[in-house]
């Protein structure tokens, strides 16, 4: 593995811990499906103990940090320059269903600046993670995202409702966090979205930063309603272009 810093081990570690149980309630979802009580309650369950063992990881290694968490809301502790920032589920519809497709997403904003983040994807063992300065990565190999510049070779990612024909293949996956991640090792040349939580892209952003992508100015003190445009350089300025009106 390459040279990470504690923070991100302990991030790493958590996720892992929690992802033995995720894969295990998913295992859980198929014989939920033909339920007539149907796998709400219990997808809603696997949410809050994922969260729960992240929290209680990340706590006993820095228990002065402060949290922002999909399912708690936030905590603020008495280091509050530097907040956790918790997805456990991304992509919970998808795991209602049985689609794997979903992700863990832990982040670290020290003031107002994400320094790390991680994006597990514990289905196909795919880790996606970043520290600021030091490059993204796709389970230990260096990522980068896509030199493609001619925008109908391109396939970009959005959950946004398209209202009029924009010109060139989105695909609407379910899942924010490995849509960010999937920019930065180049399996989409972009992403737009509106009315995303800031724990749905923390990790993400930082992730695609690293891997040379851009992403446009964030306010990373408001967690929610917040509006991204994520791409590589190559194509930034076509993909502004198309959608100027979104």
């Amino acid at each position: 593995m390459n040279s990470i810093s504690a923070n991100l081990n302990l991030m790493i570690k958590a996720c892992e811990k929690a992802s033995k149980v995720l894969i295990r309630d998913f295992g859980e979802i198929e014989k939920l499906q033909v339920s007539k009580k149907g796998p709400s309650d219990f997808v809603t369950n696997s949410d809050l103990k994922t969260e729960k063992i992240i929290i209680e990881e990340l706590s006993r290694g820095r228990p002065d940090y402060s949290i922002i968490s999909e399912e708690n809301g936030e905590k603020k502790n008495k280091d509050n320059k530097n907040t956790w920032i918790i997805d456990p589920i991304d992509g919970t519809v998808n795991f209602l269903h049985g689609i794997p497709h979903f992700a863990t997403s832990i982040a670290l904003k020290r003031e107002n600046e994400i320094v790390s983040g991680l994006i597990f994807d514990p289905i196909k063992d795919e880790m996606f993670y970043a520290e600021k300065n030091s490059g993204a990565y796709l389970n230990n190999k260096r990522i980068r995202v896509s030199k493609k510049n001619n925008i109908n070779e391109c396939l970009f990612a959005t959950s946004g409702t398209i209202e009029k024909k924009i010109g060139f293949s989105f695909r609407k996956s379910g899942s924010a966090a490995l849509d960010m991640a999937y920019i930065a090792c180049g399996r989409y040349d972009g992403y737009f979205q509106k009315n995303l939580h800031l724990w749905d892209i923390a990790a993400g952003l930082i992730i695609v930063e690293e891997a040379g992508g851009i992403i446009n100015k964030l306010d990373l003190n408001n967690c929610k309603d917040l509006k991204i445009i994520a791409s590589s350089p190559d194509i930034n300025k076509k993909l502004m272009d198309k959608i100027s009106n979104f």
